[in-house]
């Protein structure tokens, strides 16, 4: 101690007032002055063969004889400054070690131990304290850790001043961590005469890199991304992966040539290209004074470095376990207390004759048939069957494969039953698993009109190449004689263009029909096609949702239509709008099985569009009243055709259905196919998405074959489903998360108006706006008369886009079309 700072380490005891001489622990900065003098003394040897930090000194050496001269060398060091090593604490001639929390061997680094149990026996954090001293327990190995920043995320989260709030997301973010702490690998050590590589990928939400050497990991990185650098370009984020991880191990790359390994196909030529974004320069600015080179490596062979998975913002369920060790002590115990196995227990301990010769004792453990006996009502059965069925190593197998992986080790009465029950009871599994069953609900053909024209079904084709304007085909079949109109229509189009359409082509000719049937398109569920058909008295039959097969004519006459069109205009497809005409002659005078001859035969062979039973007009003139019963005796065969070819298909089609029936009050999962879900939550990949949303439970039944849920209050889709597209709830499950949005009281689709996208004037001089929908995607905006929507949504603000009325100079320039061949606006 310096004479004038000995005073200020006075203590006073029982026994006297005393100072320090020398320097103690204890002192503010001693600490920092200690590791200061160890520093200046050893500086010559330091990272050559030493290591020091406070009084743990690391003598590090190649070979043996290296050994011996390195020990004289710091032991002279530290005899000459005084200091002196305690035998008693000291090791020689180690081949592994413990140091800092690490141990180091030949093989590489690993983790110390007494460290990890540390870690797993950390109770869970009540406040942020006990938050930040776990993360820093565990972030101290987080070189070890794949995707640590991504897995500590949520915990990280519940830092930020006010926002300690534990969630699920952070218990399962805290199981993870110790997890991956109980499993770390051995990382290499560094070879500085070989060449070092860096495999670097990035994501949405973080980056990650390797530091490999000989195909052996040194190191992992991983970063979390800001919310303002998470909406950056691809491109960018790859080139902030790369650069990040080489300042983080600037120290082993500076030394000679390293290679980078990225997915980012363009960073390949990183060195060649010429940067002229600002922000780009940035991150190129950082790489100056390396040497390296940069390899395209595809991010299904980058599996290392593809660390951050895209992680959904929002979960439904997670169907993930972690596997639970068996406690045999908790196993002995409850045999012991079970009166049978306690007996079978006894007799093979006195070796005694068993009625039954497969148990064993092994190890003071029950055995049989050289698997563990666990008694029916133990303790541990939950734990078994999640670990089993739920956890990653099972995989959420089905029944059997399940079975055999717990039978191979395991043994209980009752155990098949038990393990059947917990998987056909697993809510996981019944979401994400499609039934491999035939198509629930048998066939219910739609009832046989009584007139022609009476009753019709319509559709669109969509998806062919513009000819002389035109895109789309609305297909009108009469489902009586089968007679079809084929009407062409220009993009984009309207609910009110569609009906003046349909009534100058069809209503002309054959009047207003009782009923339409169709599919659940945007402009047969729109506001003033359903006024204008109920003006009329005609009622609209939509399929259910997600069923299109209930209108299976139209989509049947829809694929004739595109067979002929295809044939006939394969070389010159944008000349289909010529061959149209010709398309309906064919299909109407081509025969139908179903009605045992030609729709032209049945509509104008005999009687002009609008036929009536003979029986309701005798005729007096004996030629015209031969003509009727003619015609009479056709309408009879025609029906009965049908009749029997409804009973054929119906035949046909039930040998592969099962007839299902479900009650009101029973819960039940809804399948939706991924690629209508468009009122349902987005997902990033399909192909991923669960079949089965809910459970909703059943409020109405709807026909033999259709029933309506109790959809959430947020839901947007129609609640009438068919059979086929339910499945019966195994099991009873509380707090499931509703994932579909708004249906409203009266079961109908609500559709609101968000804002006005763009402005038009038709060729007629009407004024059309291109209208958003609220939580519908922008590719879903129509176009809407002005004055219509004016009328039905007077708070809309339609002029705070454009004054349609008064010519403004201000309107802006038409910047965007909506395209529904496209399917989107363009």
């Amino acid at each position: 101690m310096a004479d004038e700072d000995i005073e200020k380490t006075a203590f006073r005891t029982h026994e006297g007032h005393y100072e320090f001489l020398v320097m103690p622990f204890g002192l503010t900065n001693a600490p920092a002055t200690f590791q200061a003098l160890m520093n200046a003394i050893f500086k010559p040897f330091l990272r050559r063969f030493v290591l020091v930090f406070f009084y743990d000194i690391l003598v590090y050496s190649r070979n043996e004889k290296e050994h011996v001269l390195h020990l004289e060398m710091v032991l002279k060091v530290l005899r000459q400054h005084e200091l002196y090593a305690n035998q008693k604490k000291c090791q020689f001639a180690q081949e592994k070690i413990e140091y800092l929390g690490h141990v180091i061997s030949g093989e590489g680094v690993a983790v110390d131990p007494e460290k990890i149990k540390a870690i797993c026996d950390w109770p869970r954090p009540t406040n942020v304290k006990e938050i930040r001293g776990f993360l820093g327990l565990t972030g101290y190995y987080r070189r070890f850790v794949r995707n640590y920043g991504t897995i500590a995320a949520p915990l990280t989260q519940l830092l930020k001043k006010g926002g300690f709030s534990w969630t699920e997301e952070a218990t399962q973010a805290f199981d993870r961590l110790k997890s991956a702490m109980v499993s770390l690998p051995v990382l290499a050590l560094p070879d500085f005469n070989k060449q070092f590589e860096i495999e670097a990928d990035a994501s949405g939400y973080g980056v990650g890199a390797v530091l490999v050497q000989d195909k052996r990991p040194l190191a992992y990185f991983s970063h979390t991304l800001a919310l303002r650098d998470r909406g950056r370009p691809v491109y960018e984020r790859e080139l902030m992966a790369i650069v990040l991880a080489v300042q983080r191990w600037q120290p082993y790359l500076l030394i000679g040539k390293f290679r980078v390994k990225t997915d980012q196909k363009a960073l390949k030529f990183l060195l060649d290209q010429r940067i002229i974004q600002p922000q780009y320069q940035k991150w190129i600015a950082k790489l100056l004074g390396y040497s390296f080179e940069v390899d395209y490596k595809p991010g299904v062979e980058n599996r290392a470095a593809d660390a951050l998975s895209q992680k959904p913002e929002e979960v439904q369920l997670f169907g993930l376990s972690i596997p639970i060790t068996v406690d045999l002590d908790v196993i002995k115990r409850e045999v012991s207390q079970d009166s049978k196995y306690k007996e079978i227990v006894r007799q093979l301990e006195q070796g005694e004759e068993l009625q039954v010769d497969s148990y064993s004792l092994q190890k003071g453990l029950l055995m049989y048939k050289n698997r563990l006996v666990i008694v029916q009502q133990s303790s541990l059965k939950p734990v078994i069957l999640e670990t089993f069925h739920n956890s990653a190593v099972g995989g959420h197998s089905g029944f059997l494969r399940t079975y055999k992986r717990i039978a191979a080790e395991l043994y209980w009465k009752g155990m098949k039953a038990e393990i059947k029950k917990h998987c056909e009871e697993c809510l996981t599994c019944q979401r994400n698993k499609t039934m491999a069953l035939s198509p629930a609900g048998l066939l219910v053909p739609l009832e046989i009109p009584q007139v022609i024209w009476s009753e019709i079904s319509m559709d669109f084709v969509e998806g062919l190449p513009k000819s002389n304007g035109y895109e789309v085909i609305l297909v009108v079949v009469d489902r009586l004689s089968k007679y079809g109109h084929f009407l062409p229509l220009k993009h984009p189009f309207t609910a009110k263009l569609v009906a003046e359409l349909f009534v100058k082509e069809v209503v002309r000719l054959h009047g207003f029909p009782l009923s339409i049937v169709s599919d659940r398109d945007k402009v047969f569920l729109s506001q003033f096609w359903t006024e204008l058909f109920r003006l009329s008295g005609t009622k609209l039959n939509k399929s259910t949702a997600y069923h299109p097969q209930s209108d299976g004519q139209t989509e049947v006459v829809n694929r004739g239509v595109e067979t002929y069109l295809r044939c006939f205009c394969n070389e010159k497809p944008k000349e289909w709008i010529k061959w149209l005409p010709w398309t309906e002659y064919w299909y109407n005078t081509t025969y139908q099985r179903s009605i045992g001859m030609t729709p032209f035969q049945v509509v104008y062979g005999r009687q002009p569009p609008t036929i009536v039973s003979y029986g309701s007009s005798p005729s007096k003139n004996s030629t015209v009243e031969e003509m009727l019963q003619e015609r009479d005796i056709v309408l009879v065969s025609l029906r009965e055709h049908l009749r029997l070819a409804q009973e054929q298909m119906k035949s046909y089609a039930d040998r592969k259905r099962r007839d299902v029936e479900f009650s009101v009050g029973e819960f039940v999962l809804l399948r939706i196919r991924p690629y209508r879900q468009i009122t349902v939550r987005s997902r990033r990949n399909e192909k991923l998405a669960p079949r089965f949303f809910g459970p909703y439970e059943i409020i109405e039944k709807i026909g033999p074959v259709a029933y309506r849920l109790q959809l959430p209050e947020n839901s947007r889709i129609h609640p009438v489903f068919h059979v086929s597209q339910l499945r019966k709830l195994v099991g009873q499950y509380e707090n499931i998360q509703p994932t579909i949005q708004f249906v409203d009281e009266n079961y109908t689709w609500k559709s609101e108006p968000e804002e006005v996208v763009e402005y038009r004037k038709t060729g007629a001089e009407q004024w059309e706006v291109l209208v958003s929908w609220k939580e519908l995607p922008k590719h879903e905006a129509s176009w809407e008369s002005y004055e219509e929507m004016k009328e039905k949504f007077p708070t809309l603000h339609l002029e705070d886009k454009v004054n349609l009325k008064g010519g403004s100079n201000d309107r802006p320039l038409i910047k965007q079309v909506y395209s529904r061949r496209k399917n989107r606006l363009c």
